[in-house]
């Protein structure tokens, strides 16, 4: 069993892939350095055509109505974009830091059921306009 997380101490990097990233092992050092990312329920990351998504199970994500709880659902949908940037830079060779500065989720309707979320760019250069900043 690993050490407890303390407040203060940076967890440590991820080594940068050397070809694919293995999701399964990026998913088990997340849930090390971000220790509730465990209870969030999600039960399987995939990476397709610029995407990442997730699987999520409700059961742990569920609010006093029986619905998905928007608080979960938030921090899922601020996780995941964190993941998608961090893996992105990752693929890039970049090992740096990720901040989340801002966020923000609509909900349209409940979540009645194990579900989906899925991150990608929302206009085609998207990662190249990342990129530039970065730069």
């Amino acid at each position: 069993m690993s050490q407890p997380r303390q407040p203060g101490i940076p967890h440590p990097r991820l080594p940068l892939p050397e070809g694919e990233e293995d999701l399964a092992a990026f998913q088990h050092w997340l849930e090390a350095a971000i220790p509730m990312v465990e209870a969030l329920g999600i039960t399987r990351m995939s990476q397709a055509s610029g995407a990442l998504t997730w699987q999520l199970a409700l059961t742990p994500n569920l609010n006093d109505k029986g619905t998905g709880f928007g608080g979960a659902l938030s921090a899922q949908a601020t996780l995941q974009g964190w993941c998608w940037v961090t893996l992105w830079l990752r693929q890039q060779g970049r090992a740096q830091d990720v901040v989340v500065a801002e966020a923000s989720q609509r909900f349209l309707a409940p979540v009645t059921g194990d579900y989906r979320m899925t991150c990608a760019p929302s206009h085609p250069d998207g990662p190249a306009q990342l990129a530039a900043k970065l730069s």
